[in-house]
């Protein structure tokens, strides 16, 4: 029996594939409705900039100062010297932190936002004094990363002072200045806060020679800076133990004493 002819196996392959489908409208778009398109993008565009940096909607009125403690909120405003009057969009928020960190070293950070339509916010935050350095008749405090960053006239309530009582120039070789400075601050932050409340002076003969002078007379042989949580936890045991005592040693804190009564 013969076969389906040509034109049978087109007609079947016509059935087989459906209806032709009509030819998609409106693609490629039309070249005015191209140009439509372009220019209402240029033109937002351009409103967008002007809104941004040549109206009068969104430019800096007034600036917002939070965190200071010390410092007033009037002394962080004039150091940050913020453009007021420019547009909001164009403020350089990286020079203002720049500008307060080099005019105020009291800043240890500081967040410059924008608080649209028209404030820049200064969220600062300022260094604590961990001990402070007698200098003449003021004291310049210094903070727990070993920085000196404001002389006050006053020292502040409950800060201990540091005092750096090194003898020999090979000890300061191996050991600068700077170095025990750091070395202090790490013990003045592992003193157990009762014993901090009451703590007056640090005393620094080497670095391996730290000492404590407390209120009352009494005294805390405290050695280097090395294991200091262990010595705070061995102090609070040994003051408990014995109440009485004028002085502790816990340079050695597997091995703790004390004397005197």
């Amino acid at each position: 029996m013969a076969g389906p002819t040509t034109a049978e196996r087109g007609e079947r392959q016509k059935l087989e594939s459906g209806p032709p489908r009509p030819p998609r409208r409106g693609w490629p778009p039309r070249p005015r409705t191209l140009i439509v398109v372009l220019v209402a993008v240029v033109l937002l565009g351009a409103g967008a900039t002007w809104l941004l940096y040549g109206s009068k909607w969104l430019r800096v009125e007034h600036v917002s100062v939070s965190g200071a403690r010390v410092l007033t909120a009037q002394q962080v405003r004039e150091a940050a010297d913020v453009p007021v009057g420019s547009p909001l969009i164009s403020v350089d928020t990286d020079a203002i932190e720049q500008r307060l960190r080099r005019k105020l070293p009291r800043i240890d950070s500081v967040d410059v936002v924008r608080s649209w339509p028209h404030g820049i916010g200064l969220k600062v935050t300022e260094r604590t004094p961990v001990l402070v350095v007698e200098k003449g008749a003021k004291f310049v405090e210094v903070d727990a990363k070993g920085v000196r960053f404001a002389t006050v006239s006053e020292a502040p309530k409950g800060v201990p002072t540091l005092e750096l009582t090194v003898s020999g120039s090979a000890g300061l070789r191996r050991f600068p200045v700077g170095r025990l400075v750091r070395e202090a601050v790490g013990v003045a932050a592992d003193i157990p806060a009762a014993v901090a409340r009451d703590t007056r002076v640090v005393k620094v003969r080497s670095y391996d020679a730290i000492s404590l002078e407390l209120k009352g007379g009494r005294t805390v042989a405290w050695g280097s800076g090395e294991k200091g949580g262990l010595k705070g936890r061995t102090l609070t045991a040994l003051m408990k133990a014995a109440p009485g005592a004028r002085h502790f040693d816990v340079s050695v804190p597997t091995a703790p004493a004390s004397s005197g009564s």
